[in-house]
């Protein structure tokens, strides 16, 4: 991101996100953190392309996406990012397969090869025994990695987390956080939104943002010293 800024319109009108300076590397594990309302999920959704600036250049993978028209940034996305939230957003009274399976049929993605995949990526994330199961009788630890294996299927170069922990107990949360260390071995690029200091110190980077300002990012094991 160069200069990257979102007004939302008024009156009075609000600029969310200002001169946003921002350079996330290829495999880098980068956690986004700073007080309630200072743009975190503005930039999320900008970065995940659910959001276009108001001015600046924002280039995924070395492409002006910021002017791309919708039809293909609706197709980058659902390609290359993935989205992991706070409320899990799973589909009730469908299956975790079906769930998982879901974001590949807006890719057309055959059926043959929709199930064998979501099926080998719910092993990925420690659920093929819940393949059958509606998420509802699932425990929060358990949806969130259904969520996370949805997130995954398509196989995204990129993967957005907003307050991924927050509606987790210790145990559970610290369960996706070490499958997060899993993915980031694996060459996975991550984006985490949080306002929790021991999720935030799992990364490798912590870009703090105030006010629609990013302020500093350090190296989150400068943060853990």
């Amino acid at each position: 991101m160069t200069g990257v800024g979102r007004v939302f319109p008024g009156p009075p009108a609000v600029e969310a996100v200002r001169d946003v300076d921002l350079t996330i590397q290829a495999g880098e594990y980068v956690s986004i953190v700073g007080p309630s309302g200072s743009g975190k999920s503005t930039l999320l959704h900008l970065l995940g392309l659910l959001d276009r600036p108001t001015h600046g250049v924002y280039r995924l993978d070395g492409v002006d996406v910021s002017t791309m028209r919708e039809r293909r940034r609706t197709r980058l996305r659902g390609e290359r990012i993935g989205f992991v939230f706070q409320a899990f957003h799973l589909l009730p009274h469908r299956s975790v397969l079906e769930n998982v399976e879901l974001s590949m049929i807006y890719l057309r993605v055959p059926r043959r090869e929709r199930t064998a995949r979501a099926r080998a990526t719910l092993e990925r994330v420690g659920l093929g025994h819940r393949v059958d199961f509606d998420p509802l009788l699932l425990s929060g630890g358990e949806r969130q990695r259904v969520a996370i294996a949805r997130a995954l299927v398509a196989r995204p170069s990129l993967l957005l987390a907003d307050e991924p922990t927050g509606n987790l107990d210790t145990g559970n949360a610290a369960s996706v956080l070490a499958l997060f260390d899993e993915l980031h071995a694996d060459g996975l690029t991550l984006a985490v939104i949080t306002h929790d200091d021991g999720v935030s110190a799992r990364a490798e980077r912590r870009v703090r943002i105030v006010d629609g300002t990013v302020r500093h990012a350090v190296d989150a094991q400068e943060v853990r010293r």
